[in-house]
């Protein structure tokens, strides 16, 4: 009988017709926006996370004493050591690094930047994707001078430099030293923690700049296999190195990401709030549409349910009825917003359409990240919240009287 009363669109009763019309757009619009605000967020969480881990890695080994100091301190990294922290439950891969400050000079200016030597077990996935001019086909050589650097856009456009271009570094230990450098690569995270100061050489040149000893390095990137697993695989990783001393001396530590940079993954965390806010108004928009279509349907159907009370049909019966009635209303409705809401994501995925400024929100454009699972559990939920607060509202039901119904215009 519902689905009769549905298909027949209320027949004339135009303010019917334009309560369905009202309720359906209001959960189609909520829905759509509740889908488009959670895939936001996640694309910004994960875009943003993307560019961190990317040159940092999820978990950094160093010597307890480059916590507190700017210039980094030496730390052994041992076979043995590596190979047991790559052998923990969730590591992807352990990368050692050498890192040094210095001073990148042309002939019109110059800039304080950290050169971050790497070898051949440095993953440059991250660091390809978001090249904009040279490759990276050749991995960085551990033993090898290559003279090669890979540097940003920001620092390419201070120091006037492209891909081919040399350069002289200068870097200061009491006394002056100089090397040059090839500009092999260029890149752009729109980071500017990064793309300010941070440029890529081999391991060797920072390992001989520091005059450390063969074993030893300025610390180990450590890349985990899910961002979610963080802090149990930090653990476990903290527990293996922490407190350790190597045999020069020095005290192993470990940091995340996350406190590496907190002032990043603060602000990601508040975008969660902003999400919870948006999620209870637009449901809330939902379910009030949703009763005030459920009520006008009701009270234009006064006649008709006299008449089934008349015949024998009981309160509970009617109730039911319309909240099938009005569950037809909310299922087109939630088909409707859940195809305009991933299609919107889907266009602003591959097309870009809406910008951003880079330096304030680190993307150049709003990023998206549809999770299905999620977007088919806000849609369930919608669902069970609309329906359920029908309930109360159906019990107008019961106050109408077939005396006085039926002779009602």
């Amino acid at each position: 009988m519902a689905r009769r009363l549905y298909s027949e669109g209320s027949g004339d009763k135009r303010v019917s017709r334009s309560a369905i019309v009202i309720a359906t757009s209001g959960v189609a619009l909520g829905l759509a926006i509740m889908i488009i605000s959670i895939s936001v967020v996640l694309g910004f969480k994960s875009s943003v996370r993307d560019k961190v881990t990317g040159l940092g890695g999820h978990i950094q080994i160093v010597n307890y004493l480059s916590l507190y100091n700017f210039e980094s301190a030496p730390i052994q990294l041992t076979d043995s050591l590596l190979q047991s922290v790559g052998s923990v439950e969730g590591v992807r891969s352990v990368m050692p690094f050498c890192q040094k400050t210095g001073m990148l000079k042309t002939d019109s200016a110059f800039q304080g930047v950290v050169f971050r030597g790497v070898d051949e077990s440095y993953d440059l996935t991250y660091l390809r994707s978001v090249l904009v001019e040279g490759d990276l086909q050749e991995p960085f050589s551990h033993g090898e001078d290559t003279k090669r650097l890979v540097i940003s856009s920001y620092l390419a456009r201070q120091l006037g430099l492209g891909v081919g271009s040399r350069v002289y570094s200068y870097f200061f230990d009491g006394s002056l030293r100089a090397r040059r450098f090839t500009v092999a690569a260029i890149y752009a995270t729109n980071l500017s923690e990064h793309d300010r100061n941070l440029v890529f050489c081999d391991f060797q040149t920072a390992h001989q700049l520091l005059g450390y000893e063969p074993d030893q390095a300025s610390g180990a990137e450590v890349l985990i296999n899910s961002f979610d697993s963080l802090s149990v695989v930090s653990r476990r990783v903290s527990s293996l190195v922490n407190h350790r001393q190597d045999s020069y001396g020095a005290y192993y530590t470990t940091a995340t990401i996350t406190d590496l940079f907190p002032n990043i993954f603060s602000w990601l965390q508040l975008l969660d709030l902003n999400v919870v806010v948006i999620l209870v108004l637009m449901l809330a928009v939902a379910c009030f549409t949703t009763v005030s279509g459920l009520l006008i349907l009701v009270l234009e159907r006064t006649q008709f349910i006299g008449t089934m009370k008349a015949l024998g049909a009981t309160n509970r019966s009617l109730r039911a009825l319309f909240i099938y009635y009005a569950l037809l209303v909310i299922l087109r409705g939630i088909v409707i917003g859940d195809a305009l809401g991933v299609l919107l994501c889907l266009v602003q995925r591959h097309w870009g359409i809406i910008r951003l400024d880079p330096s304030t929100y680190y993307v150049d454009r709003v990023p998206i990240l549809l999770d299905w699972p999620l977007t088919l559990g806000v849609s369930l939920a919608v669902l069970v919240v609309s329906v359920l607060v029908l309930v109360l509202p159906s019990y107008v039901v019961s106050h109408i009287q077939p005396a006085k119904s039926i002779r009602f215009e």
